[in-house]
């Protein structure tokens, strides 16, 4: 197969919902994914990402909005002539048929002829380090191998578009982190438009170029890894990407400060409410650091509160620190391997810049 790889197909999607009775799956989702972009879908169960997959894939209707790839509404279009590639969590593999006829298969269905059919077969085995395997049944494959040869399956036809839904969910995390790195060179390598469905949000930080976080049939945030976790927009995106801790108070602005009156405490945040009502500080636990009481403010890290050290935890790179405040809060902190002497029960302080905490309207999350 000597054909270069295509450019990536463009979704824009529009104001779409799916309704199932009474219960609403999406409401008025609108996104636009950019030719040869890797667009991870990350939500908690039931938040929406995979109804918005089955959408573009067409396996579920559409009930308002509309469906548009490189500006050609595919709504009405059966999945079969969407010309999209697929790769499921549980790999769909036909027993009966040797990887190389697993692979073959859509191209067969596209009525190739079998010279060609052969060579594409081959080339795309070895982009997933498959080719040896070529004459095996999926039943003598391991679990990372099967998900491989979907994965081939799905990439063979070369198509614009390729849909994962949740592809290792089924595989142990240092597999998982092997074919993350595989499904990366692969989608450098072909150009084509990767859509990624997930509830592991360190996958989705690794693999995609941008991450659109569903919550309640709705989207949270859209925006590169770094902006969700630098910068998010809500309370929800903010503790579903990342370990954070979050400080509930009394929100107070004086002059150009903001601050949260905790307890007998006050803690300054340097940036600017987002918004009016009731506010909270998200800390990541990097930002935060541990230390003796009576410490007090040390030059950048101007905040600091009283606590009790209720768990550590070593990582190997690091220790992790668990602290509970007075009102009965907890805050996680991590810092480096180096031994400080901190124990459990431990009086402690922690402290961290102003400029850290991140301030955000307080939805009950």
């Amino acid at each position: 197969m000597t054909e270069a790889p295509r450019r990536g197909a463009a979704i824009d999607i529009s104001a779409v919902s799916k309704f199932y009775g009474s219960f609403t799956a999406l409401k008025d989702v609108s996104l636009t994914i950019e030719p040869g972009e890797f667009m991870s879908f990350l939500g908690p169960s039931g938040s929406g990402k995979t109804t918005t997959l089955n959408l573009i894939a067409g396996f579920t209707a559409n009930d308002t909005g509309s469906i548009a790839l490189d500006g050609r509404a595919i709504d009405n279009l059966p999945p079969h002539k969407r010309n999209i590639g697929v790769v499921f969590q549980h790999y769909a593999l036909f027993p009966h048929m040797t990887v190389a006829q697993n692979v073959a298969y859509p191209l067969k269905q596209r009525g190739m002829g079998r010279a060609a059919r052969e060579a594409a077969v081959m080339e795309t085995l070895a982009k997933v380090k498959l080719e040896s395997f070529a004459h095996r049944y999926p039943s003598a494959l391991s679990g990372g191998q099967q998900q491989r040869v979907a994965l081939a399956r799905a990439m063979v036809f070369n198509p614009a578009l390729l849909l994962m839904d949740e592809p290792l969910g089924a595989l142990d995390k240092k597999l998982r982190e092997v074919l993350q790195l595989e499904i990366k060179r692969i989608h450098r390598e072909l150009g084509s438009t990767f859509v990624y469905v997930t509830h592991d949000q360190e996958e989705a930080l690794v693999l995609s170029d941008r991450i659109a976080v569903f919550n309640k049939g709705q989207l949270e945030q859209v925006g590169t890894g770094a902006d969700l976790y630098t910068r998010p927009q809500t309370l929800f995106v903010g503790q579903f990407i990342g370990e954070s801790s979050i400080l509930r108070g009394t929100h107070q602005r004086a002059g150009g400060e903001t601050a949260l009156q905790i307890g007998g405490s006050r803690v300054s945040v340097a940036a600017a409410p987002a918004s009016e009502g009731a506010q909270v500080i998200l800390l990541r636990p990097e930002q935060i650091r541990v230390q003796r009481p009576g410490t007090g403010p040390q030059g950048d890290f101007g905040n600091v509160l009283a606590g009790q050290i209720c768990e550590k935890l070593y990582l190997g790179s690091a220790v992790k620190y668990e602290v509970r405040l007075a009102d009965g809060t907890i805050i996680t902190a991590r810092s480096g391997i180096e031994d400080n002497g901190f124990a459990l029960n431990d009086a402690v302080e922690i402290a961290w810049s102003p400029r850290s905490g991140i301030l955000l309207a307080d939805d009950g999350s």
